[in-house]
């Protein structure tokens, strides 16, 4: 194959580029420009700060420390800090903030303790002490908290207690820190125990449960949602009309137009969240209600109703 000439000028000027940016060939070649160190920024940041990985900034003696009594703020600093300290003497002061009256630090004591090796399952077995608080403790804050953890541990084995406590603990603040566990468990739980919390006699449970459902990955009762469209509560239906329109559920469009429909629901908020579910959903058969909706007395509806109708026709 005959190479051309404009092949061999391309090649060596590509060459000589070669050759002058690595500062050989050439006699009295220009070097190549110094690139920047691009560390020396960093180090530059973290030039006081001593020579341990930020992650193990804090020492245990700083972690068994917080734990005896600090601001919160300080707690979350040294504890996020300590994320791979290996402390099995800190393991139960840590324990303890699992019942702290700060969700937050409730939190983060949890997030810690599932990171170590031995946190969870290591000394004083700090599982089984939550287990046994959830299912035998007599103070319900303290039940509801163990629930939570639980749920933070993100450990399969707590799906079931978790699940049972959602559906049938005495204490509704309980059932309903249970139902948030499931949620952080990513889990509907061994019986479905989520959607019976649907249907569960607080409002608070039905709405953490509703919530719940649309967040997990697989959520089987769809129609224990579809129920709560005729909920006493107008805070629950327009949950549930949300998450069925989060779901796209089709099985959801007759109830759906019944809550659009200002003669059927008067709270202006369930119609509106209604409409937009519909338009999610984008089933032909609401095309009436939605365009009815248009001439809604609340402007919110009405706005709604325009985004959906365009929704349906694209």
């Amino acid at each position: 194959m005959r190479t051309s000439l404009r092949s061999l000028k391309s090649f060596a000027l590509v060459l000589a580029s070669g050759l002058l940016l690595s500062g050989a060939g050439v006699a009295g070649a220009p070097t190549a420009p110094t690139v920047p160190n691009v560390l020396s920024g960093r180090a530059a940041v973290y030039k006081n700060l001593t020579t341990v990985s930020l992650e193990n900034l804090s020492t245990p003696a700083e972690i068994l420390s917080v734990t005896q009594g600090s601001a919160p703020t300080k707690i979350w600093q040294v504890l996020e800090h300590g994320e791979k300290v290996e402390c099995l003497d800190c393991i139960p002061d840590v324990a303890k903030l699992l019942y702290d009256g700060n969700a937050k630090t409730r939190e983060i004591a949890a997030w810690w303790l599932r990171r170590r090796i031995f946190g969870v399952f290591g000394r004083g077995e700090v599982y089984s002490q939550v287990l046994s608080t959830l299912t035998t403790g007599s103070d319900e804050t303290s039940r509801a908290d163990a629930a939570e953890a639980l749920g933070e541990f993100r450990i399969v084995d707590g799906i079931a207690p978790v699940a049972k406590a959602a559906v049938s603990d005495d204490s509704a603040l309980v059932r309903r820190s249970a139902v948030a566990a499931l949620d952080r468990l990513n889990n509907e739980g061994p019986s479905a125990e989520l959607a019976t919390a649907i249907s569960d006699q607080d409002e608070g449970v039905r709405l953490a449960a509703l919530t719940a459902a649309v967040h997990i990955n697989v959520f089987s009762r769809v129609d224990a949602i579809v129920g709560r469209l005729s909920d006493d509560s107008a805070d629950v239906r327009r949950r549930a009309a949300d998450v069925l329109g989060t779901m796209r559920s089709s099985d959801a469009v007759v109830g759906l137009i019944g809550l659009a429909d200002p003669a059927q629901e008067s709270d202006p908020r369930v119609r509106t969240a209604a409409i937009g579910a519909l338009g999610h959903i984008g089933d032909p058969s609401a095309q009436a209600v939605i365009t009815a909706a248009m001439n809604d007395s609340d402007p919110l509806v009405q706005s709604v109703a325009r985004i959906a109708l365009r929704s349906l026709r694209l």
